[in-house]
């Protein structure tokens, strides 16, 4: 579904992203781990485009994506949860999810599905609510009902569990689970909350200070060097 080969990326002298490679099939989870400030993030914007690449390749359900703008990219099927779950403040929970259909053609049906609220029920009571008036929690689950409507083939989140109350974690925990099981979706989960990711991921890949330092499959996420690279 995704295929990445020898990302590098640069800020300014800075060189953040050094030969990253990773691959993603349809209908797995990929978790990509690392501490603060390794690239996680920067990785990702590549990937939809929201930043440059300077050297590499990125290939999506089998197109060439290099040149291609956000937009086109998440036209093709690429959805993303960004870190800081960036909803838009003063549009009601209902338009925020809106949203999330502006890629469809303008001629179908833009009705939310009711597997939105069945996901994410407390969204239903809310419609009409501001997003900005949401808790941390609630515009979390909002990020994802937005990026879901857009029937991705492959869904990105960006730190999901970063400042959430446990509770809504789990709810978090189990969407992706859901969405894993079905098996038409591809996921990428960039986590720092080891056992959230261990507990979802397929596969793995652990970056430090831009590179790819460790990846393989579930089984091996509990190593020893893979838990040195997150440890403060």
């Amino acid at each position: 579904m995704l295929d990445a080969q020898n990302i590098n990326q640069f800020y300014g002298s800075s060189h953040t992203l050094r030969g990253v490679s990773l691959s993603i099939r349809q209908g797995e989870c990929m978790a990509l781990l690392g501490r603060n400030g390794v690239g996680k993030t920067t990785l990702l914007k590549c990937l939809m485009g929201v930043q440059s690449i300077s050297s590499g390749s990125i290939s999506f359900a089998g197109h060439d994506i290099d040149a291609l703008p956000p937009h086109a990219r998440a036209k093709l099927g690429m959805a993303y949860v960004p870190q800081g779950r960036e909803i838009f403040a003063r549009l009601t929970v209902e338009e925020n999810i809106l949203m999330g259909m502006a890629t469809k053609p303008s001629r179908q049906a833009r009705d939310i599905k009711d597997e939105v609220f069945d996901l994410f029920p407390v969204l239903h009571t809310m419609l009409n609510r501001r997003g900005g008036d949401l808790s941390g929690g609630q515009q979390q689950q909002l990020a994802i009902a937005r990026a879901l409507v857009a029937d991705p083939k492959l869904i990105i989140f960006d730190e999901p569990t970063e400042g959430i109350q446990p509770s809504i974690i789990k709810d978090i925990g189990r969407v992706i689970n859901l969405l894993r099981n079905r098996g038409d979706i591809a996921i990428l989960l960039c986590e720092q909350y080891f056992d959230f990711a261990r507990e979802l991921a397929d596969r793995f890949v652990v970056l430090s200070r831009g590179e790819v330092v460790a990846s393989g499959d579930r089984s091996e996420m509990d190593s020893e060097m893979v838990r040195k690279h997150l440890s403060v």
